[in-house]
């Protein structure tokens, strides 16, 4: 490989946390003298960040690698993630793929390229097990000039019957509060508005902080580090579980001058029958306990809840229940998910297996009510006069954004508007389901 002008590539399947990753990766490579470009151009190095969370991780691998050979044959193709971690030899016997890195080789990624040839067998594996992944590596992404991800930590050590993560990305194990805070320090020099925490069970933080199993810091001591921390407009919570939820954390985001009021709560069932079996960590009585509390403090907060059909045992009865207790809860939108067969898990083996086709039709029922919820939360933000943070995108002459709490507006497209923070009424929802605004000018007169 020529030494001079190499170029690299990066696709990213998967979660916030995996596109955190994929952009520390980058900056090792550019930092080494590597030049970024599109995946779909000639590259020297193609880097393909995967996840074992979607159903179809397999095909989805082979499909981007397919894409890498054809923008270069002669192009090394490096596979990470979740799913190289998880499946090493078969993904190493894709035609195309050079090399595939484990959770804890990942990030020594430059020590592998320098000796790389193009593969004419089998890829080369470097994959430890997983047990030896113990340590932290700090990431951040800055996938556009609005937001970045922020990695606070990794790994999980909840057991829930359907889930590979553990396997995949090891025991739980988080950052030290103080790179945490240069991290952040790092992304509001770059006049980035927004930073979303990410990790795996980021409720959890605190624990391997330094090299032990305590919690040295809690979550709570985390945001309240980071609420101080100046030239950040917005922080982001991603997705926490409700047991770690705790009151405090609640209130402080209710009267913070960063953190907004949008949560995202795993719920996964509303019957309490199959939480058990999930092995989740709570049962429906404090899910509506966290919600009720985010609601008493911050009516106006956008509430995201994850939640997986069809699940073995989940009978009619079973999935009515699920479907009646988020109807009634007072929610934003849902993250549907159907229950996929993972290997090296629990719930492979467990009875009562679910029809693929009812598991389908369980899917539809719930996206449906999403929507339904979204809207009747749009149609309550309606009048309101919010702050909007705006994209870069220009789309068909429009532009969007997100308010504090999660509603998606659009108003035309103006350059001197994007990355800026602008106090705007919301006024009617359009057919594409955004929201569009009252110019400034107008918001201003209605003020007057």
């Amino acid at each position: 490989m020529s030494t001079f002008h190499r170029t690299a590539a990066y696709h990213t399947l998967g979660c916030k946390l995996n596109f955190a990753e994929t952009s520390t990766i980058a900056r090792q490579l550019t930092d080494a003298g590597y030049d970024k470009v599109s995946f779909d151009e000639k590259a020297d190095v193609y880097v393909i960040n995967t996840c074992s969370v979607t159903e179809n991780a397999d095909r989805e691998c082979k499909l981007h690698v397919k894409r890498a050979m054809k923008a270069n044959p002669e192009g090394l193709v490096v596979i990470v993630g979740c799913y190289a971690q998880l499946k090493p030899e078969e993904i190493s016997q894709i035609t195309g793929v050079d090399l595939v890195l484990g959770a804890k080789e990942k990030f020594n990624i430059l020590s592998y390229l320098d000796d790389l040839e193009k593969s004419e067998s089998n890829g080369t594996i470097h994959s430890c097990e997983i047990e030896e992944t113990d340590f932290f590596i700090g990431s951040y992404s800055i996938g556009d000039r609005t937001r970045a991800f922020l990695k606070v930590q990794d790994g999980c050590d909840y057991k829930c019957t359907y889930c590979t993560i553990p396997l995949a990305r090891g025991i739980s194990r988080s950052d030290t509060i103080e790179n945490v805070l240069n991290n952040a320090r790092e992304i509001a020099a770059r006049d980035i508005k927004e930073i979303v925490l990410t990790g795996v069970n980021i409720g959890d933080y605190g624990k391997g902080e330094f090299g032990n199993k305590r919690h040295e810091h809690t979550f709570l001591d985390l945001i309240s580090e980071l609420d101080q921390v100046t030239g950040i407009e917005r922080i982001r919570i991603s997705s926490i579980e409700p047991n770690l939820l705790k009151d405090e954390s609640i209130e402080l985001v209710s009267r913070s001058k960063s953190f907004v009021p949008h949560f995202h709560i795993p719920l996964q069932s509303g019957s309490d029958d199959l939480l058990k079996k999930m092995k989740r960590r709570y049962l429906t009585g404090l899910y509506r306990n966290r919600v009720n509390k985010i609601r008493e403090v911050m009516p106006h907060a956008a509430i995201g809840v994850d939640v997986i059909v069809g699940f073995p045992g989940e009978t009619e009865e079973r999935f009515m229940e699920t479907y009646n207790f988020l109807n009634e809860l007072p929610i934003t939108y849902l993250h549907v998910f159907t229950y996929s067969e993972r290997e090296n898990t629990e719930a492979a083996g467990m009875e009562g297996v679910v029809p693929v086709s009812e598991r389908k039709k369980r899917n539809k029922m719930l996206r449906i009510l999403s929507e339904k919820k979204k809207m009747a939360f749009y149609q309550d933000q309606l009048g309101k006069t919010l702050p909007v943070l705006w994209e870069h995108e220009n789309k068909d002459g429009k532009m969007f954004g997100f308010t504090e709490n999660y509603v998606r507006v659009q108003k035309d497209f103006d350059p001197s508007s994007v990355n800026q923070i602008e106090f705007l009424k919301l006024e009617k929802i359009e057919a594409d389901g955004t929201v569009s605004v009252m110019s400034s000018f107008e918001t201003f007169l209605e003020k007057i």
